[in-house]
């Protein structure tokens, strides 16, 4: 069994600590390198996050996005990659589902998600208000 911990242990260093937290629902940018040739560049691939899969090491995500010819195009990632440079949160939604697969059939205005607001989140109109009334 000292191999297991072992393994373990090797998984424990690879793992990142890097990562925002998002889930299915959420636009995401992730920042790729690509290498072409002997010149390696940064590419951002952004759009909503359709699954998510825990697994420790293994654990990847795959983000949809309506290309400009209205083709969708899904790429799926793995977190701990050296190949993925950063993830950024773009827009949180608001979603009942763990797995959003059912937006490939959609398309346009029905593919929308609604936004979802973060705990302790103040609209910006609220707060100006509530921070106008209490000056009074």
């Amino acid at each position: 069994m000292a191999n297991a911990s072992v393994i373990r242990e090797i998984e424990r260093e690879q793992m990142r600590s890097d990562i925002p937290v998002f889930r299915a629902g959420d636009t995401v940018r992730a920042q790729v390198k690509v290498v072409e040739g002997t010149r390696e560049r940064i590419q951002a691939f952004e759009g909503v996050v359709i699954s998510r899969r825990s697994g420790g090491i293994n654990e990847n995500f795959t983000i949809r996005r309506i290309s400009a010819n209205g083709i969708g195009v899904e790429r799926t990632f793995l977190i701990n990659s050296p190949r993925l440079d950063r993830i950024e949160v773009v827009r949180l939604g608001k979603v009942r589902r763990a797995k959003l697969y059912y937006l490939r059939g959609l398309t346009g205005r029905a593919a929308r998600i609604k936004e979802r607001r973060p705990k302790g989140f103040i609209a910006k109109g609220r707060a100006a208000a509530a921070a106008a009334k209490s000056t009074d």
